[in-house]
């Protein structure tokens, strides 16, 4: 049987550490080596990290990636690679040439995948189609490729793409496999939302089934900002039949032995094969890369076939790496949480934990004279489960002064959110001292649902580095609070905490009611409004009451603003507050 090793390397690049990158690299080749792979595969832009976004406007992050590369081939001894990078030529030109798009400064750049074997250089794979919707800006930096070389490797032929190419039926998968390609690797860096891994799955099952092909998936994984890469990289057959799957938010080296005797076979069967279209066959180049003889004894590998997350387990997961990799990558050790009783602070302060270790966890409670006596049990309860730190600063004292010293401006005012914000702003401005004081980061506790409808205070409970929930909904909150509470013996949430009904603690008796619609009715109108862009005619066709909706477009509209100057957080939806919306903070627009 004729069969091709291939080793699929889920890493962990971090953008703009070249060096870095390339030690990851060269570490996943020595274990490539070890597996007797014949071809090891990296994810999109594995050398500069992604996106590199205006990293790719400096000449000498350029030039610096040509050297990773140039490192990573002479390490490259005895097997092939494919790898991303950045290239500046695209090669020859050919007769398929696609729509031009604005160059990164006086660049010409390519989204890049090289061909590498037993330390050549045998060519290059540029980017057919470049996405720029949601957080993808492909389109200010890159041009898109025009050429389709395939790649003989040890008697297999091979097609290589890059991410969004495979999303395309008429695309460079269709073409290389009608020019004859029985494997085609496509290399990624996609980031994770909720319920992509199974879509993602369910297009590359069509994809290699359509084309009669073995098709490998290789993605990155790890934290970048607010994305999240998830790696699921997977391995499918030519019916479409997963044969490996990789492990979901960690590095993983994937290895199987595909079949390319079943390929062959399958297109025997079918006889005379569609030609390609004479624009592409122009396009079409066939490379020879050559290897030192396969090992005589190579014992089959029997490939993972990881199971795949449920959905709420994937996005927990998710953001516990988002957590792990911002605060690591970007030099800090130690987080700060203001803890105040609830339920969003307490399931921040967990995934604190998970992600970076009880040592490396503080907690700051401040309470205020609205502060009630179970959310000091319920703080001391949750730091003592978790063996985190916990520190106790009151703030009435401070409180008070505030109030003292704008008594005589304020005379004739009655008492209204100004105040309610001055105990929320006397916190941000205590953890922000911790901060600057030890060095450690402050994670804020907003979610989705209350960034959404300007729940917030500017400055108060929004001063922090990183927003670890921005994306998640309060109802999933909950839900992910009594998921992580159903691991181990003892839950480390509180019970008290996930009953109490939510409260801010800033006046008397407050409610998150008093001011919002209940949860259980906010959020699905937010997820109509903010991720779906459905109208308010649309959102009452569903059953809403008309006032509710308008009243929570209102908020949604008047709160931009103050999203704008919020910390980033960690996407998990398929349209987050940051990159993914961009609504203009000036704007006469309204729909209602």
């Amino acid at each position: 049987m004729r069969t091709f090793r291939i080793a699929m390397a889920q890493m962990n690049p971090t953008v703009g550490d070249l060096d870095g990158n390339v030690r990851r690299i060269t570490a996943w080749l020595r274990e490539a080596k070890k597996a007797k792979a014949d071809l090891v595969v990296f994810p999109e832009l594995a050398i500069t990290g992604y996106p590199p976004e205006d990293l790719l406007l400096k000449s000498s992050f350029l030039s610096d990636n040509r050297r990773a590369l140039q490192e990573v081939v002479r390490h490259c001894q005895g097997l092939a690679a494919v790898v991303g990078y950045v290239s500046q030529s695209d090669g020859i030109e050919s007769k398929t040439a696609r729509p031009s798009v604005v160059s990164a400064g006086s660049h010409k750049l390519y989204n890049a995948a090289a061909f590498i074997a037993d330390q050549k250089l045998i060519t290059t794979y540029c980017k057919w189609y470049l996405p720029n919707y949601g957080v993808f800006d492909e389109s200010r930096y890159f041009h898109p490729g025009r050429r389709l070389p395939l790649i003989r490797l040890r008697g297999t032929l091979i097609g290589l793409n890059i991410c969004e190419d495979v999303w395309v039926p008429e695309g460079p998968t269709r073409f290389q496999a009608l020019a004859g390609a029985e494997v085609i690797v496509n290399i990624n860096a996609s980031p994770f939302h909720l319920g992509k891994s199974r879509v993602r799955e369910q297009m590359l099952a069509t994809r290699a089934r359509e084309n009669g092909v073995v098709l490998t998936y290789t993605n990155v994984v790890g934290g970048q900002d607010e994305l999240v890469f998830d790696g699921n990289s997977v391995i499918l057959d030519h019916q479409g039949e997963v044969i490996a799957r990789g492990k979901a938010f960690e590095e993983a080296l994937i290895v199987a032995d595909l079949n390319i005797e079943a390929v062959a076979r399958a297109r025997r069967a079918q006889g005379q094969k569609k030609l390609l279209p004479k624009r592409v066959a122009a396009a079409v180049e066939i490379c020879v890369a050559s290897l030192p003889a396969i090992p005589k004894f190579r014992t089959r590998v029997v490939p993972d076939l990881v199971a795949a997350l449920g959905p709420l387990e994937e996005v927990y997961r998710a953001l516990t790496l988002g957590v792990r990799d911002y605060v690591r990558k970007n030099g800090f050790t130690r987080v700060m949480i203001g803890l105040s009783g609830g339920v969003d602070s307490a399931l921040t302060a967990v995934l604190a934990v998970d992600a970076l270790g009880a040592a490396n966890v503080w907690g700051l409670f401040m309470p205020s004279p609205y502060t009630s006596r179970e959310s000091y049990e319920d703080v001391a309860e949750l730091g003592r489960r978790l063996a985190i730190s916990v520190r106790t600063i009151p703030i009435t004292t401070l409180f008070d002064t505030y109030r003292q010293s704008l008594t005589e401006t304020f005379e004739g005012y009655a008492a209204d959110a100004t105040e309610e914000n001055l105990q929320a702003r006397i916190r941000g401005n205590l953890l922000m001292a911790f901060s600057n004081k030890f060095g450690h980061l402050v994670l804020t506790t907003g979610n989705k649902s209350e960034m959404s409808v300007g729940y917030a205070t500017l400055y108060g409970d929004m001063a922090g580095g990183f927003a670890a929930i921005k994306d998640v909904s309060k109802t999933m909150v909950y839900d992910l609070a009594k998921l992580r509470n159903c691991r181990g013996v003892t839950p480390v949430i509180p019970k008290r905490t996930l009953d109490r009904p939510p409260t801010a603690e800033l006046r008397p008796n407050q409610k998150d009611e008093d001011s919002l619609p209940p949860y259980e009715i906010l959020d699905p109108i937010l997820q109509a409004y903010v991720e779906e862009d459905r109208s308010l005619e649309e959102i009452v066709a569903v059953g809403y009451e008309r006032e509710t909706v308008a009243r929570v477009i209102a908020l949604v509209d008047g709160s931009e603003y103050k999203r704008r100057q919020a910390p980033l957080g960690i996407k998990i939806t398929h349209r987050a507050l940051g990159k993914d919306r961009r609504i203009p903070i000036t704007n006469g627009y309204r729909n209602l």
